[in-house]
Order: C-alpha cells, then structure tokens, then sequence
C-alpha cells in the first residue's frame, strides 16, 4: 500500500513509520502540521528546516500543514487531499491507545478518502518505547510537562536507563499522556543522521522546552 505518514518528529511516528516500511508499505509523503503564528511544528515545537533535514534523509518527501487553533482540521484534511493526489490510499498515525485521537484520525482519512492505518494500536507502552530504542533511533527529549518531568531531562537522548528514570518520575514510559515529547535526529531509515545543537530552554509554566537547532558549523580559524 501507498500511504502518507502524520508524521510530528518524534518517536511514536517515527516507529509507526518503520514499521510500516518494513512490512512493505511505501510512503509517499510525511504530513506535519505547523503552528502558522509561531512557525513551529503542533506539539513538539520543531523547526521547519529540521524537518526538512529529516525528509532529505529519510527520501520521502514533506508536506508542511501550516493552520492555527481555529482551522487545524481542515487543514489536515487538505493535506491528505494532497497525498491521494501522490497515490496514497492510506494514512498512519503514531497514537497508541488514546480513543479519542483514534476517532480523529478517522474522522480526518474518511473525509481525505483515505484508510486510517495505526501500526502502534493498542500495543503496550514502555514495549514500543524499547523497540524504538533497540531499533537504533535516536530520539531527544524536546519538551516536559513541568509537573512531571524537570529540566534535567531536556536534550537528553532516549536509553533504557533513561526510561527507567522517567516512569520512576511518576511519567508514563512513552509520554503518551503528554509527559514528554520527543525529536528524532537518527534511526534505521536514516541515510545519515541530522546534526543538532541544543539552545535555551524555555519556561511555558505548565511545560518546559528545549530550543533544537541544526548544529552550526564553526570555523576553527581564529
């Protein structure tokens, strides 16, 4: 099947993506929604040229879903409009068991004349957490909910260890409730890895974020 990925950068849709690749699926576009006033990704608060940089080293090409609060479904639904036009006849999500997003997505594919395909459905948690470590992904943590997780976990890239300190945190594993969300900067379907450099951190009260840029390149002449 031809399919589009919701793809936000960070983990979840980084292995519904790798998993549907390796049961032979060709994607023919990631979709990712950006908040048109601040010019950042929904969510995980990403840059547009560090997704692009993962689009050119992933070789699938992007569609940047620019909305704000008010037109954010309709949005999407154009942009899935966009992949049939590419031949895709499904879309994949990265959410794992929440309800309430599946009846989104549905909602979002029947109206784009798409199949809602969800490679993650269900499964348990801290498992695909794992599985996406153990597959080689690098994934950095990019935002916190304050309350939950602090400071001290932002840049940090996802281990098993680290994992281990998260839940002991009082975090689910996997951030699915919105504990932690996540940057991926290299995996499997990486032909090379994003190089990235970490900046401020920002206090948004209820939530704290890290400022990831594309690593500068300095000069070493004085």
């Amino acid at each position: 099947m031809k399919f589009a990925m919701m793809y936000s950068g960070g983990k979840d849709s980084s292995l519904a993506l790798y998993r549907m690749i390796n049961e032979g699926h060709t994607p023919v576009a990631l979709v990712t929604t950006f908040n048109e006033e601040q010019g950042r990704s929904w969510f995980h608060g990403i840059t547009e040229d560090l997704l692009t940089s993962v689009s050119e080293s992933l070789d699938i090409p992007l569609i940047v879903c620019r909305s704000n609060p008010e037109t954010y479904s309709a949005a999407v639904e154009e942009a899935l409009k966009q992949t049939v036009q590419l031949g895709a006849e499904g879309c994949a999500f990265g959410d794992i068991d929440i309800e309430g997003h599946k009846e989104w997505n549905e909602q979002r594919c029947n109206n784009a004349g798409l199949s809602c395909v969800l490679p993650l459905w269900q499964e348990d948690r801290r498992a695909l957490t794992e599985e996406l470590i153990h597959a080689g992904f690098k994934a950095a943590i990019k935002i916190v909910q304050s309350d939950i997780l602090d400071e001290s976990f932002l840049g940090q890239t996802l281990t098993t260890d680290l994992v281990e300190r998260i839940t002991a945190a009082g975090s689910d594993p996997c951030g699915e409730n919105g504990e932690y969300h996540t940057f991926v900067y290299d995996g499997p379907l990486f032909r090379k890895p994003i190089p990235i450099e970490f900046g401020r951190t920002v206090d948004f009260k209820t939530h704290m974020a890290i400022d990831i840029r594309p690593e500068q390149h300095r000069s070493t002449h004085p």
